[in-house]
């Protein structure tokens, strides 16, 4: 057998579990807006991590010799690993010998595409936990975004997270757009393009930023009944855990194929409401 009659014997499950892990923490536009921090060793569908929340402290004023003390309830949350997908496909051998370039390496990469877009749109979905007085706009009105007022409205929606204190040092927020409403910001006059932030640096793939906030862009942010939920915060918000938890090939019995399967285990908990923002917002496309 030729040395490129089949990438199957080159193809080490390990080696390209630890790759996919890594090309979907680099290219996944929401995971620049999560923090990782309960990750722990994920196996299985259904594990959980638990969250421990430190109560307030409170700050009174010394005006006696007298101390009182408090006694401090945190408060606990598990965050599930709920979410479970898979991808399994076959690959046939006359295919693989015709191809110019690695045909399995090309695969797991769509594969990796596909997971991106699912994982996306479950982190936007969070839109619906955040804090009701963080919202601008509403769903029986919402906010007409146009090239004249965009700025003002991102300046309203970044407010909603500094009223909440939920932006601090070291905290830098962020807001995800789709490509629509990127092209009205594009053309307003206060944004500032990735090529123009001095001496700071941007979230990975951000494409600038506006109203003290990095912008991502994401064509996985869809319209729902003609509104958008622009998603902003920080990322104290959301906690997400994920794991490409088993990737496997082997022989198709019954042709000359590869198999190629690969299972994908993930979940997210919003940790601090007052840390996310959103706006509800329509665009038109002229």
């Amino acid at each position: 057998m030729s040395q490129n009659t089949n990438s199957y014997s080159a193809f080490i499950p390990e080696i390209w579990s630890a790759k996919l892990n890594t090309m979907l923490e680099k290219d996944c536009v929401m995971l620049q807006c999560v923090n990782r921090n309960y990750e722990g060793e994920i196996k299985n569908q259904g594990d959980k991590v638990k969250i421990i929340t430190p109560a307030a402290v409170e700050i009174s004023t010394l005006d006696t010799n007298s101390i009182t003390y408090k006694e401090l309830t945190p408060t606990s949350m598990d965050l599930v690993i709920d979410q479970k997908k898979f991808f399994a496909f076959k690959i046939n051998d006359v295919a693989q010998v015709q191809s110019n370039a690695d045909i399995m390496e090309a695969h797991l990469t769509n594969a990796k595409n596909a997971i991106e877009e699912v994982q996306d749109a479950y982190l936007l979905s969070m839109h619906a936990n955040v804090d009701e007085n963080n919202i601008v706009g509403s769903d029986s009105s919402p906010i007409a975004l146009s090239k004249s007022t965009i700025y003002e409205q991102f300046v309203k929606l970044a407010m909603k997270l500094k009223d909440a204190n939920a932006v601090k040092a070291g905290k830098r927020p962020w807001v995800v757009i789709n490509p629509l409403v990127e092209s009205y910001l594009l053309q307003s006059t206060e944004f500032i393009g990735a090529n123009n932030v001095a001496d700071e640096t941007l979230r990975e793939g951000a494409i600038g930023r506006i109203a003290g906030m990095d912008v991502l862009v994401s064509t996985n942010l869809t319209a729902v009944s003609n509104k958008y939920y622009i998603l902003a915060g920080t990322n104290d918000a959301i906690t997400f855990a994920s794991q490409l938890s088993k990737i496997e090939s082997l022989r198709d019995k019954d042709s000359f194929s590869d198999l190629v399967r690969g299972l994908y285990l993930y979940g997210a908990k919003t940790v601090q409401p007052k840390a996310l923002a959103k706006m509800v917002a329509t665009v038109s496309a002229s």
